[in-house]
């Protein structure tokens, strides 16, 4: 496998993701080489309740794990024979749709007699910036922004990971969720955002780009939706459908600003020369044009990956399997599921281990 910039050679490995509203299965080969890549989006079934529900999304799991993992094993071109093992996300996330994929995951691994690795949703995350460039430097900060989890974490060398900075209240997509439904978008939030952003002016309103004093790597974005909401209730609902692509381009400037701050800001504490920015929002027009800007402009590496791995997806979760693999690290087959736990360093300056 190639990860983290490191070549040994292993098996297929089968990789499951279930930890929220996508069913994803893929199959990487023995050099890190994505064969498939399969998602099936639960977007129909949540939208119209504006947000994910979460005994709808494990019911759809359920209905949809085996057809997606046969799928993924199909476009790759190998039987259950093939496969090495399988890495299954572990946590954090719902409950019972974790419960779904590593249920599934167990079973195979039984059967077929190979190794289950339980791997870290934001462990995932992170691998997917090294999936389609191998040689991207592992001493280097790396930024998750997603629907549930904004988190700076400086890895290392040795692919430990040490956390700097997180949310206090809500993640960055989350605020765009939120945001979008307060201006009438739908769901959900963050593509809608970015689209009609891209009609809108930034500048019109100056929205509260936050600071926390009690961490100066934290995130906070519970003052901006509150902003946007207090200055809704200034205007009338015509104004508001009138002034909402300029409304969404302000909105997403100032989340686009603290992250785009908070992360170079990371990179200087840190002493790398290297970031990474990983997860959904990663995949935001503004978010990466501003990126590429500012490192091309401080002469940082900038590692973004393609946008079929920003999202959650299962090539991400093959990747952190195998490096968990290439350390020798295996998944009893009594394992929980995690829905609470982010990374063992749940702390600033914690080491990183795993949790099992």
């Amino acid at each position: 496998m190639t990860t983290f910039g490191a070549t040994t050679v292993l098996g297929p490995i089968l990789g499951i993701e279930t930890s929220c509203d996508e069913t994803a299965a893929a199959v990487l080969d023995g050099t890190g080489h994505v064969l498939s890549n399969i998602i099936s989006s639960q977007q129909a079934v949540h939208e119209r309740f504006g947000g994910v529900v979460p005994e709808l999304a494990s019911r759809a799991h359920i209905q949809n794990v085996d057809h997606v993992t046969r799928r993924a094993l199909d476009n790759a071109r190998l039987g259950w024979q093939d496969l090495t093992a399988i890495a299954v996300t572990q946590g954090p996330g719902l409950a019972g749709a974790l419960l779904v994929g590593l249920s599934y995951a167990k079973s195979i691994a039984y059967a077929l007699g190979i190794p289950l690795v339980g791997v870290s949703h934001l462990e995932g995350h992170i691998a997917s910036a090294w999936i389609d460039r191998p040689a991207f430097p592992r001493n280097c900060v790396v930024l998750i922004a997603s629907g549930g989890h904004t988190h700076l974490f400086h890895a290392d060398e040795s692919g430990g990971f040490r956390l700097m900075g997180r949310t206090i209240d809500d993640a960055a997509g989350e605020a765009f969720d939120k945001g979008a439904q307060m201006l009438g978008l739908g769901y959900p939030g963050g593509p809608l955002i970015d689209a009609a952003a891209r009609k809108g002016r930034p500048t019109v309103v100056r929205f509260p780009r936050s600071r926390v004093r009690t961490g100066a790597l934290d995130f906070s974005f519970s003052g901006l939706k509150t902003a946007l909401l207090y200055h809704l209730q200034t205007l009338t609902p015509n104004a508001i459908a009138e002034q909402q692509a300029d409304l969404a381009a302000c909105y997403q400037e100032a989340i686009v600003d603290v992250l785009v701050r908070q992360a170079f800001a990371a990179v200087e504490r840190a002493g790398v020369s290297a970031l990474a920015v990983v997860g959904g929002v990663s995949a935001n027009s503004r978010l990466r044009a501003k990126l590429t800007e500012r490192a091309t402009q401080e002469g940082i590496e900038l590692g973004l990956p393609a946008l079929s791995y920003c999202t959650d997806n299962a090539a991400m979760i093959a990747a952190a399997g195998q490096r968990a693999l290439l350390l020798g690290q295996v998944t009893a087959l009594d394992g929980e599921a995690l829905p609470d736990c982010v990374l063992p360093s749940a702390a600033p300056g914690g080491a990183t281990g795993r949790r099992r």
